[in-house]
């Protein structure tokens, strides 16, 4: 009989990047933004929920990510609830959630609202804010870029609500903190192309902040990114993603990863809180909706290349999780008013 040991091991190994790169390879950004801030103490400012502003951007259906790098001095950031968190330079401060925030330096005597900075951001119209006091510089460059709300409901969804992620190697700038310098220097050009660069790069920051992430969770850690770094879910994980519309079981799945049915349910619960055919089936279904918006593919053609049998169960599930039929969804227009937050689909 084989022993713990043996079943818990996969029969061969993904790294946790490979991982990365099957979902990406699908789940794209569609937008990024970069704008420059100087400001000497004593300075404050607050940036609004995501959700805000995604919701008026036309594209309901994304996840606006929300990050600060700071290139000199230091700052303080805080959300509602949270304790005082010190940003180095070097330091990128992440908002996965979007949660509405506050960062500054000293005792500001007012706070600067950046919702109509960052709104005629969004919208295209870029600036350099600067700030005039007697107090240290802070130099940042702040970012905003859309995904896929499949990215922000399951992956971004295990995070902590505010991270911090070291972009400097020994102290000096790395690849990362010189590429988010240059976009946002490049955002404030009308150079050809720009707008496609943006969003190519932004998807490479993407990624190697959540690398650098993930190389420091602790082993205790849940959440999607935990899950790709283990041995046995990561590979799970890039195995579905890999080929999601194979006929897949619990068992097929276990094989695959060599690893016995019941070690690979406990931990792939373990770690994204529920077990892999559930969380196969949003997948699935993520995919639909994208083919319905991106695609002239027919519903019965959508459902096949994502795994349905019928159309009819292919209709069923997606009504549960989007609240509207496949040929509905295709057809209406995404407002602030008729978007909506999908709900987690059931297995």
């Amino acid at each position: 009989m084989p022993t713990a040991a043996a079943e818990q091991a996969p029969a061969d190994t993904t790294p946790p990047l490979d991982v990365l790169s099957e979902v990406l390879r699908t789940v794209t950004l569609t937008g990024a933004t970069f704008f420059s801030a100087e400001f000497q103490a004593p300075w404050g400012f607050t940036s609004p929920p995501s959700r805000s502003l995604a919701a008026s951007s036309h594209e309901g259906d994304a996840h606006l990510v929300l990050f600060h790098l700071v290139l000199e001095g230091q700052a303080l950031a805080r959300f509602e609830g949270s304790a005082d968190v010190i940003v180095h330079a070097g330091e990128i401060i992440m908002f996965p959630q979007g949660h509405a925030h506050r960062m500054w330096q000293g005792r500001p005597r007012r706070w600067y609202d950046t919702e109509p900075l960052v709104r005629r951001a969004l919208a295209g119209s870029f600036e350099v804010e600067r700030t005039a006091g007697p107090g240290e510089r802070t130099r940042f460059v702040c970012g905003y870029f859309r995904c896929d709300s499949f990215v922000g409901d399951v992956i971004l969804a295990g995070l902590p609500p505010l991270l911090t992620v070291s972009v400097r190697d020994h102290d000096r700038p790395s690849w990362l903190e010189e590429a988010i310098v240059f976009l946002a220097a490049e955002a404030t050009s009308d150079h050809a192309g720009r707008s496609a660069l943006l969003t190519k790069l932004s998807e490479a920051l993407f990624v190697e902040t959540l690398r650098r992430w993930m190389a420091q969770l602790p082993p205790e850690q849940s959440g999607w990114l935990a899950g790709a770094r283990d041995a046995v879910v990561g590979l799970a994980l890039a195995r579905l993603h890999r080929e999601p519309s194979r006929k897949w079981s619990v068992d097929t799945l276990a094989r695959e990863v060599g690893a016995s049915r019941s070690a690979l349910v406990e931990r792939f619960s373990r770690y994204l809180g529920e077990p892999p055919m559930a969380y196969l089936a949003r997948w699935r279904l993520r995919l639909g909706a994208r083919l319905l918006n991106t695609s002239r593919h027919s519903v019965i053609e959508i459902a096949t290349r994502v795994g349905y049998e019928s159309e009819a169960a292919f209709n069923r599930a997606f009504s549960r999780q989007y609240g509207v039929p496949p040929g509905r969804y295709r057809r209406r227009i995404v407002t602030p008013t008729t978007a909506r937050r999908s709900k987690p689909a059931r297995a």
